[in-house]
């Protein structure tokens, strides 16, 4: 089963398995139909993280795929060309060059396939559903179209290669334009991009004319990403990593990434969640009413406990040191500061040792049980909207995530990774270490608030993978900019579908709610969810679920 953001990319990874790839081989597929199909949230010019489980051994592996910042972009460099002040705190914009780290996507597709692939393919066998979608045309689906539209004037202003990511109309300015949903559009220069990856390796992209191409676009911006930095990630680039695991509702096994991402957040939340539930500070969310004004205001209170931590400790873990958010005596002094009846003042971070939606998430089971779960993404939009000539893709974004306030754990550094916030997860069964779920939500600073909640709509609330999506959701916010008060903004953003009667019992406590209606949700994230279902007799039947907030589908292979 794939489960994706877009029918064309989860078809693509359903022809790799038809072929006799593994869940792998089919992620790669999917992750690169979708660079096609939704160049608005993900592309090759982003970051990756993936976790892998092997059904043979009931292991799961981590891979990540994000890139670093360049080695010649020191914190006064930045300080000094953004105007920030000594004493003033701040932030690189998203639409700025220097927020343009290297990109990890296609290092880290290439190293998914030889760690965690089959061997039956090749990576030109795997990347070939995409490039035809490019080359012979695609029909562009609603969402994606709404979000090409709505960045078509920002990849004018970043690139003077934007034409490679609009659609010719004589009728239009400049001569091109946003598809309209249901037109057709190609994309031959990435088509282009995708065969040079796959003939050359990894040197296809980070040398050779699309590394010159990449260098001399961010260049002509003012930039400093180098050729040398795009060497270096070919040597230096995907790690591999040890998943960080936490049992919750004492029968599943939750994995998510270590820092650099930020799936401690999700975990401490889950530990806070229980934490409350064994002193008694909180009633077993259990006998709560599903989106009450209680449970509410216990996610709220929990994430901003978690935020508040992670935001300020997760960073590069080769710079500084994550200290140990999810020990038993941590979790439990942090979750003193949960008042049932009153939303908090402004969190501040512990010391235990001393929204927008612009990603793609996607999930697949192959036929032996194997799983991948992963995400890639520009991080904002069309990331800086930044278009190498030639080449078909834009450049992530992702530096943004760096504060530059000296001293902070996630301070900007030469050759250093920013907190990232994308983050794949997997549950498994604690008994015998089979596959429970593959899931994920995408959206920045929505994905751990996504991940607690679609897992306590299955798992505490007995909701089904589909139900447990289309559930209203519930996000703290803005989370957006690193340096700046905006990140401990007390706004509440709460979906449609929530009873209103609850909304003015949130307000009375304390909190300042905003309620999101229509295309406003694209706050709250897309998830998708692959379960398995184990049943008598050693049968496993899969449960598979897209979230409506998307263009996608769960599809059976």
């Amino acid at each position: 089963m794939i489960a994706c953001s877009q029918p064309l990319a989860a078809s693509a990874g359903q022809a790799i398995l038809a072929k006799g790839g593994n869940a792998a081989d089919a992620a790669i597929a999917v992750a690169a139909a979708l660079n096609v199909t939704e160049p608005g949230s993900t592309g090759i010019g982003g970051d990756m993280f993936c976790l892998f489980y092997e059904s043979k051994t009931g292991k799961v592996r981590g891979l990540n795929g994000s890139g670093r910042s360049p080695m010649n972009l020191t914190l006064d460099i930045a300080r000094r060309n953004l105007e920030i002040s000594p004493g003033q705190s701040g932030n690189i914009p998203l639409n700025s060059v220097l927020a343009v780290t290297t990109p990890g996507a296609a290092a880290g597709w290439v190293d998914t396939l030889g760690w965690f692939g089959s061997g039956k393919l090749s990576l030109a066998e795997v990347l070939e559903p995409a490039v035809s979608l490019a080359e012979d045309g695609f029909p562009v689906s609603e969402i994606s179209a709404r979000l090409w539209q709505e960045n078509e004037q920002s990849l004018r202003e970043a690139s003077s290669n934007f034409r490679e990511l609009l659609k010719p109309d004589t009728r239009a300015k400049d001569g091109v334009r946003a598809p309209l949903a249901g037109e057709i559009m190609t994309n031959p220069s990435l088509a282009r991009t995708f065969r040079t990856l796959a003939t050359q390796g990894k040197d296809g992209f980070y040398r050779g004319a699309v590394a010159d191409a990449i260098v001399k676009a961010v260049e002509d911006r003012g930039g400093l990403l180098s050729h040398a930095d795009l060497v270096y990630h070919v040597h230096m680039g995907t790690a591999e990593t040890d998943p960080v695991r936490v049992q919750f509702n004492g029968n599943v096994d939750v994995w998510e990434h270590p820092p650099n991402g930020q799936g401690l957040v999700a975990l401490m939340a889950l530990k806070l969640l229980e934490e409350l539930e064994r002193t008694e500070q909180l009633a077993s969310f259990a006998s709560l009413r599903h989106n009450s004004a209680d449970y509410i205001h216990a996610l709220i209170e929990i994430f901003r406990i978690a935020f508040a931590d992670g935001t300020w400790w997760i960073g590069d873990p080769t710079f500084s040191k994550t200290p140990e958010l999810l020990s038993e005596a941590y979790i439990a002094e942090r979750a003193r500061h949960f008042s049932p009846t009153q939303a908090s003042d402004t969190m501040t971070h512990g010391s235990p040792a001393f929204n927008s939606c612009d990603t793609v998430y996607f999930a697949v089971v192959d036929k032996d049980g194997n799983a991948a779960s992963v995400v890639n993404s520009n991080y904002h939009g069309f990331g800086t909207g930044i278009i190498p000539r030639g080449c078909g893709f834009t450049l992530q974004s992702r530096g943004a995530n760096f504060t530059l306030v000296p001293g902070h754990p996630n301070v900007l550094a030469p050759g250093k990774r920013p907190y990232h916030t994308i983050i794949p997860a997997i549950a498994t069964n604690p008994d015998d270490g089979s596959l429970h779920t593959v899931f994920g939500i995408m959206g920045g600073f929505m994905q751990p608030q996504g991940h607690v909640q679609l897992l306590i709509n299955m798992l505490v609330f007995g909701m089904d993978a589909q139900k447990a999506l289309d559930a209203p959701r519930v996000c703290i916010g803005p989370m957006g900019h690193f340096g700046s008060a905006s990140v401990y903004d007390r706004t509440v953003y709460i979906e449609e579908g929530v009873d209103m009667l609850v909304v003015e019992e949130l307000r009375r406590r304390g909190h300042v709610v905003r309620m999101m209606h229509g295309w406003d949700r694209e706050v709250f994230g897309r998830g998708q969810v692959i379960r398995a279902v184990h049943g008598e007799g050693g049968q496993t039947v899969l449960e598979g679920g897209s979230d409506f907030r998307a263009d996608g589908m769960a599809l059976p292979a």
